[in-house]
This record gives structure tokens, C-alpha cells and sequence, in this order.
């Protein structure tokens, strides 16, 4: 068992915005469990971490499957003793208009987008009543979820309800000494964006560069987000400058949308 006092949880952690949240909670002192479908990536990643007093450790997860996301849990408590925040991240983002919608995509979405959140919170709600303390829960939504997206009919209306359920979680869980917040990014440069703005591209008989600029058209500050960006949101949300916050999202996109 580890000695470490201060231990975090994150869901899609082997590339994009997951890999930079991990890391970043990992400079602000946290050990770090790395959790992705993609096992060799996570521990690459995790391998990549080093610091004393700190570990850095990897489990391969389908966060759709309750059970596989409780024991990930488990084992995460098992083995450090501690845990204190869950950053519910991993999530699907295809792009996918009303009409092209099939029912193996349709349940694929929901259980990774919403059952991996809703599991996700269960999960991290029985090992924080089983250590006796509260903590934080940090879950993904995006722009996508504050304003409907045209094409990602899919991801939009998952990102809408991640919202609603962190309110609800929020409320639920609140006596408990439970803060459950979420981050909502824009458009940012990860393999997950990459794919639709090519795809974009591509429908419309235009080079890569055009689809990436039918984004930042669309932003205030006229530059894509980083990974960092929205690492560096989730790192207030799950430091104790954020205790007082609970049950909100918010909005790392650049200026897309003002609320």
C-alpha cells in the first residue's frame, strides 16, 4: 500500500485532454490512477510520471461496464489507501447527424458518454463513504452540451445530460461532503477533434486546414484550445480553492458562447 495522501482518479487518461489533466494533477501533487480503454497507452503514460512521493498507475477500464468501473475503484483504494478526486473524462465524440444514427452507436454513446459518468459517480460515492470522507467529482461535458452542435446529435445530447446529472449529483451528494462540478470544452486540439474536423473536411471537398477554420471562426479569442487549457480548469476543481463551488459547469472554449 502507498503512503500517499492526496490520490486522483482519471477516466480516458491516455492521450488528449485526459493525459493533460493526469499530468497536471500530478505537478499539483496528487498521485494519479491513469484509466483508459487503451491499457498500453495509460501505462506509457503513467510511466511517464515520476515524482517523490507521488505514484503514478494505469488500469484498463470500459467505463459503460458498472462493474468494471467499481473495481477499478476498488482497487485504486486498495492499493494507495486514499482517494480523493474522480475526473470522469473519457468519452465518445463521433460525428453523427439524426438521420445516420444506428442503434449499436446509439447504446455504444449513452453507455460510454452518461453510463460512464452515472458510473463513474456511483463508484467514487462507495469508496468515499468507505474511507469515511468526502471529495470531488469532476465530470466532462462540453460547449457541445450547453448549445446543441450541428451533426453530433449523439455527443451533444450525452454532453447535455452529463450537465444535468452533475446538478443532481451535485444536490444529491452535497451532505455527504461530495462537490461535483464539470468543464466544458470548445474546440480543442486532441485526436478526438482532429477526426471531425477532418471528416468535415472532407464532406465538403475541402483540405483539413478548412475544417479546422470553420472552428475558430467560431471563437472569440481565434485560436483552438489546448489540452493544457482545459487541464488547467479541472486542476482549480479539484483543489480546495474550489470548495465552495458545487453543481456547475464550466465553459473553457474560448469565447464560443457567452453565458
Amino acid at each position: 500500500m502507498s503512503n500517499t495522501k492526496k490520490v486522483a482518479v482519471v477516466t480516458g487518461a491516455a492521450q488528449g485532454i485526459g493525459l493533460k489533466i493526469a499530468e497536471r494533477l500530478f505537478k499539483d501533487g496528487f498521485s494519479v490512477a491513469l484509466v483508459d480503454f487503451n491499457e498500453e497507452g495509460a501505462k506509457k503514460a503513467a510511466a511517464s510520471l515520476k515524482a517523490e512521493g507521488q505514484e503514478a498507475i494505469a488500469f484498463k477500464a470500459d467505463v459503460s461496464d458498472r462493474e468494471n468501473v467499481f473495481n477499478v475503484l476498488r482497487s485504486v483504494v486498495e492499493y494507495f489507501g486514499e482517494f480523493n478526486v474522480l475526473v470522469n473524462n473519457a468519452g465518445l465524440g463521433p460525428m453523427t447527424p439524426i438521420d445516420t444514427v444506428t442503434p449499436e452507436q446509439f447504446s455504444q454513446v449513452i453507455g460510454v458518454n452518461i453510463g460512464g459518468v452515472f458510473w463513474g459517480i456511483q463508484a467514487a460515492l462507495e469508496q468515499f463513504e468507505k474511507l469515511g470522507h468526502g471529495g470531488k467529482i469532476i465530470n466532462a461535458t462540453s460547449q457541445a452540451g450547453v448549445e446543441g452542435n450541428k451533426g453530433l446529435s449523439l455527443y451533444s445530447s450525452t454532453k447535455f445530460a452529463v450537465r444535468g446529472l452533475t446538478q443532481v449529483a451535485a444536490r444529491d451528494l452535497a451532505e455527504k461532503g461530495i462537490t461535483v462540478n464539470a468543464y466544458a470544452p470548445g474546440i480543442v486540439e486532441t485526436p478526438m477533434m482532429e477526426g471531425i474536423a477532418i471528416k468535415l473536411a472532407k464532406e465538403n471537398n475541402q483540405p483539413e486546414e478548412w475544417g479546422w477554420k470553420q472552428f475558430t471562426d467560431q471563437i472569440t479569442l481565434k485560436r483552438l484550445s489546448k489540452p493544457e487549457d482545459v487541464a488547467n480548469v479541472v486542476s482549480f476543481l479539484a483543489g480546495s480553492d474550489s470548495d465552495y463551488i458545487t453543481g456547475q459547469t464550466i465553459i473553457v472554449d474560448g469565447g464560443m458562447r457567452f453565458h
